[in-house]
């Protein structure tokens, strides 16, 4: 028997696949409106991203225009101070009182951050948060952006400010920061860094900072860089920076001997009494200048170490030819501190015109440590050996360079003249035909040789030391440095006319050969 057929059933079925499907079809609507919201979500936050990103990029842009054009061998060099020019920084203070800016401003508009009342000129309203004071009222000096290049805009940085800084200022608004540790927060005195103890440090007051701020401290400079993009991005940005220099030391002259050699039972052989033509001066041949300094320092007490005095004294005759303050004749010392001729003291230098040797020119790590700085600021770094085929064009005596070379340098048959600091790792084989104005540094292997005949010699100051053995090793500082040498001997009349001292020319050459970083931080923009 044939069951009824379910027809009610059947029809109580009918629509439900309409229904699954409308229901499918709402939640792939619902997901791809969520995709949709999430692509874009994700879009402004790529575009916001890319704005902030290009808006910190164009005010570290503008940062690093700034920490350029502090240095002497720039072409754009910013005259810090205003009264001074480029080849006299870092040797002159920058003021508190004056403010450099270099401006940026787009096509048809104005950059003039010290109209602090106008939003439409981009005001610097930073500076008084940091100094308590409209910057207005400060001795404000602009210069124009040099990073537009071949015709093309630069990046987009309003302005950078330039300015010395206070425990105060440090703050940016808040409490500041003591930074000698007297529980004060000074507002008055600019801070300076001491490179040779890694600190901070601020002079005492006093009415000339000059005579006593630390011995090996330089001022500090604050760099801040605002950049606004075309869409309203803003960002800016602050270094602290320094003034990296050969021998960094706030007293005049820095090298205190013409010729300096480190170590113990240092090598000393000169043309000797046969040859009356090779001079070694300690008068400063800087115009107007009465500094006086020995005319061979060497770095070690002859109590303990007499090989030292005995090979330089034996070799530097005539006497006559080995002129500074006193002559090197004038006998061995008789209590510590007393040589006359010797730079081996290093807190209380007995020649009253010279200052202390920095002790961080003493040990072979802390001359190591000078090497890789003024490597990472030089101009050009050859690896030897070498020749001066390898120098870089473009030196003179208003673009003095700084030239590394690791390895052996071999000046013979370069019969020209060089400008600014050379560092040579290895030997320095050296032509009386060649003319060097400014600094020669012989640090590593520590020998300078010349066997040569020529007219030509070394305006400025030599520095010779033994930091690193046959290997390339560097030496442990317990001994110490090895035996530094000296050798110019060799056929003909003249041996070059040798080593002049020269405050003027030391001087364009110690640099700064960089502005090293020491603090960088994002500075919340006050609305």
């Amino acid at each position: 028997m044939r069951g009824r057929p379910q027809i009610g059933n059947r029809k109580s079925e009918r629509g439900v696949a309409l229904l699954i499907a409308i229901f499918a079809l709402l939640l792939v609507s619902v997901v791809a409106i969520a995709l949709i919201i999430s692509s874009g979500t994700d879009s402004a936050l790529a575009g916001n991203y890319r704005s902030s990103a290009n808006a910190y990029y164009a005010a570290m842009a503008g940062l690093e225009e700034a920490r350029g054009r502090l240095l002497p061998t720039n072409g754009n060099c910013i005259q810090v101070p205003v009264n001074g020019n480029c080849n006299q920084q870092p040797l002159a203070l920058l003021p508190l009182n004056q403010v450099f800016y270099i401006v940026n401003p787009a096509a048809g508009e104005v950059v003039a951050p010290e109209a602090t009342g106008n939003p439409a000129t981009y005001p610097d309203l930073q500076y008084k948060q940091e100094f308590g004071v409209d910057v207005s009222t400060r001795a404000v000096t602009k210069v124009p952006s040099i990073s537009a290049m071949a015709g093309l805009p630069g990046p987009n940085f309003k302005w950078v400010r330039i300015n010395a800084f206070t425990e105060q200022a440090m703050g940016n608004g808040g409490p500041g920061v003591d930074v000698d540790s007297n529980s004060t927060i000074d507002s008055t005195i600019p801070v300076f860094y001491d490179p040779a103890n890694q600190t901070l440090a601020k002079p005492s007051p006093g009415l000339i900072v000059q005579t006593i701020r630390p011995v090996t401290a330089v001022q500090a400079l604050e760099i801040t860089s605002l950049a606004v993009l075309p869409g309203g991005t803003q960002k800016m940005l602050q270094y602290i920076v320094w003034p990296l220099q050969v021998y960094s030391s706030s007293q005049v002259p820095r090298f205190t001997a013409a010729l300096t050699l480190a170590g113990p039972n240092v090598q000393f052989t000169p043309p000797g009494p046969g040859n009356n033509n090779f001079y070694i001066r300690g008068q400063d041949q800087c115009p107007g200048s009465l500094v006086m300094v020995p005319a061979i320092g060497y770095t070690t007490d002859p109590a303990t170490d007499p090989s030292s005095y005995n090979n330089i004294t034996a070799g530097a005759q005539p006497a006559a030819n080995y002129q500074g303050y006193p002559p090197p004749n004038a006998g061995p010392p008789t209590t510590p501190g007393s040589a006359p001729d010797s730079i081996r003291d290093l807190v209380t230098q007995a020649n009253p015109s010279a200052g202390p040797l920095n002790q961080s020119w003493m040990t072979p790590s802390g001359l190591d440590a000078i090497v890789q700085d003024i490597t990472s600021g030089a101009d050009a770094v050859i690896q030897g050996p070498a020749t001066p085929a390898s120098f870089p064009p473009g030196m003179s005596p208003t673009h003095p360079m700084t030239i590394v070379v690791n390895g052996d340098l071999d000046f013979n048959s370069w019969n020209n003249t060089g400008y600014g600091l050379l560092l040579v790792t290895g030997t320095l084989y050296y032509d009386p035909d060649t003319t060097w104005e400014g600094i020669v540094l012989v640090i590593g292997q520590g020998v300078f040789v010349s066997t040569r005949h020529g007219t030509s010699g070394i305006d400025g100051a030599v520095f010779i030391a033994k930091t690193r053995d046959a290997s390339g090793n560097l030496l442990p500082d317990n001994p110490g440095l090895g035996s530094a040498s000296f050798t110019q001997t060799g056929g003909g009349p003249n041996l070059g006319r040798g080593i002049n001292y020269n405050t003027c020319i030391v001087n364009s050459a110690l640099g700064p050969v960089n502005y090293k970083v020491l603090a960088f931080k994002e500075i919340p923009l006050l609305n």
